[in-house]
């Protein structure tokens, strides 16, 4: 295949014509390809399956991830144990393209790989690699691991990035007219179109962002002298940098010079839109924030049989093909805990995501007692599942998962899973009767997990953050925790009133449905169905970009 002069190898789409380049530090677009953390890199990967769907002029560019992540093994005593594995893909393409960018004032060469479309059904989707022999050694680790806990390294491969990206487009000869940021990592990529372009009000004719960082400290910032020792902004002095972004303190944040060059920005929900307009209103010189709310493709995670027995309203075979994945599911947990679930009516809560201290992982354990009750009750027996890939470094979350791994030796219908990638995450959504989701009012974005649970019959309960405000309908579709008056209580309010509704809601409301009226829980999984289809599917999400932010 020809590269240079390169253009998608589909017929595109006219209403999709102009050409946009999209930069993320992670794509889950299929489960052998392991260059993925958690959320940013689901949405990404349905954001390209989609892109390809609706024949998108578009173009991933990403890194090529030597050991992923991690892999999450286990110690002796079941705890957490991260183990990088060097993965090895014989269906990416060597596209034959090498170039060098500046890093810490060295030429380091870069290497371009290629996914097709036609591999995994995803636009296509361009991974940068400095693991060659011509680089050194430290080089060589730049593209090592994921969002290494090394500064410096993470500074590299945010160069890598948004230097290296921004110069591969050019020796593809691509010449997008967006080049889209998914999430700020990538903004070095402004600096090198400053070189090409001459002028910020250029750069930010072509630059569009989206954030996912409802906090402030949770933005990214790096030493701006470290930034410029790392050839950072490619060749500026650092009073150029100043009068460019408007950033004047010793911390450069990433989502504020990205607010400032580019020419529109979105949240990743309504919600969160609102958040960040509040957040950055502050700051002089920022673009436009607009929303447009997180999805996932339909076509990759919905179970088709449920669907197609949802739209021959056949009851009986809804029931039996979630009996069967349920079935199915739980021969996972059998292998990795050696605990038998039962699959047949009996209630089953999963909690699988990114482990951070603001998604409370352990929420439901923190009142033991009504725990206690909870999972030893016969007459209306819970099955729990907790999953999810804390950071490698993120000791508290590791603690959380260690404690939870502890707590579930007590009890044979409390399972605590490991290797949380895209198969697993599809096979808890299709074991869950209740896909809970309990973080801190506001500081989900989107959270685009109980989606695709929605898609495989889950029905979500979940505090009323993110995406569920655009979706729940309390008792019809879902079941959803109040918001309170969040803004003036303390973190321990917040967390005991959730936790009380949380609680309340469990014992007098899902379980005696779920128990007592079977008929009307079926209802509830069929609206939620129906619901999620259309509005969380990302072929709508994929169009907005196109309408709300590319044009």
């Amino acid at each position: 295949m020809k590269f240079r002069s390169y253009s998608v190898p589909y017929p595109v789409n006219e209403k999709y014509s102009k050409k946009a380049a999209y930069f993320s530090m992670e794509f889950a677009v299929h489960q052998p390809l392991k260059i993925y953390s958690g959320g940013l890199g689901f949405l990404s990967g349905s954001h390209l399956r989609s892109a390809y769907e609706l024949k998108q002029n578009m173009i991933g560019i990403g890194i090529l991830w030597k050991y992923g992540y991690y892999d999450q093994t286990r110690n002796q005593d079941q705890t957490l144990q991260p183990a990088w594995m060097e993965k090895n893909y014989s269906f990416l393409e060597d596209t034959g393209i090498k170039f060098q960018i500046l890093i810490h004032d060295a030429p380091v060469w870069v290497k371009a790989w290629y996914l097709n479309p036609e591999t995994f059904n995803s636009a296509p989707l361009f991974l940068l690699s400095t693991d060659l022999p011509e680089n050194d050694y430290v080089s060589q680790t730049i593209c090592h691991r994921l969002y290494d806990a090394n500064v410096a390294t993470k500074v590299a491969q945010f160069i890598l990035l948004g230097v290296g990206g921004a110069k591969l487009i050019d020796e593809l000869g691509f010449n997008p007219d967006v080049y889209h940021l998914n999430e700020a990592h990538g903004i070095s990529a402004a600096f090198y179109l400053l070189n090409k372009f001459k002028s910020a009000e250029k750069v930010k004719e072509h630059l569009v962002f989206t954030t996912h960082t409802p906090e402030e400290a949770g933005n990214e910032k790096h030493d701006i002298y470290l930034c410029h020792k790392m050839s950072y902004f490619c060749g500026l002095s650092i009073d150029e940098v100043r009068r460019l972004t408007g950033i004047e303190d010793d911390q450069f944040n990433h989502s504020l010079a990205a607010l400032r060059f580019a020419r529109k920005a979105n949240g990743v929900s309504a919600l969160h839109g609102v958040v960040s307009r509040e957040m950055w209103k502050k700051y002089q010189g920022i673009c436009e924030i607009t929303s447009i709310t997180n999805a996932q493709n339909y076509t990759y995670w919905a179970d088709e049989p449920l669907y197609r027995h949802l739209e021959n309203n056949d009851n009986w075979a809804i029931d039996d093909r979630k009996y069967y994945l349920k079935r199915r599911a739980f021969e996972i947990v059998a292998d990795q805990t050696g605990k038998i679930f039962n699959p047949d009516k009996v209630l089953t809560i999963v909690w699988a995501r990114r482990f951070a201290g603001y998604k409370r992982a352990d929420f439901l354990t923190t009142d033991l007692a009504r725990f206690e009750k909870l999972i030893s009750n016969t007459k209306y027996p819970v099955q729990i599942i907790w999953a999810g890939k804390p950071y490698p470094v993120d000791y508290p979350a590791i603690t959380t998962f260690n404690n939870l791994v502890h707590l579930s030796k007590k009890y044979s219908n409390v399972a605590v899973l490991v290797g949380y990638e895209l198969f697993l995450s599809r096979r808890l959504k299709q074991a869950a009767d209740i896909w809970l989701n309990n973080p801190r009012v506001p500081r989900e974005a989107s959270g685009t997990s109980g989606m695709t649970a929605a898609m495989n019959g889950a029905v979500n309960f979940s505090t009323d953050d993110g995406w569920i405000p655009e979706f729940t309908k309390h008792g019809v579709n879902s079941f959803v925790v109040p918001k309170a008056d969040y803004v003036n209580m303390t973190t321990h309010d917040q967390d005991e009133y959730d936790l009380n509704k949380l609680y309340d809601i469990l014992e007098h409301e899902i379980i005696p449905t779920y128990y007592e009226n079977p008929d009307k829980w079926r209802e509830i999984v069929k609206n939620s169905m129906r619901d999620v289809r259309h509005q969380f599917d990302s072929n709508r999400m994929a169009d907005e970009y196109y309408e709300i932010m590319y044009k």
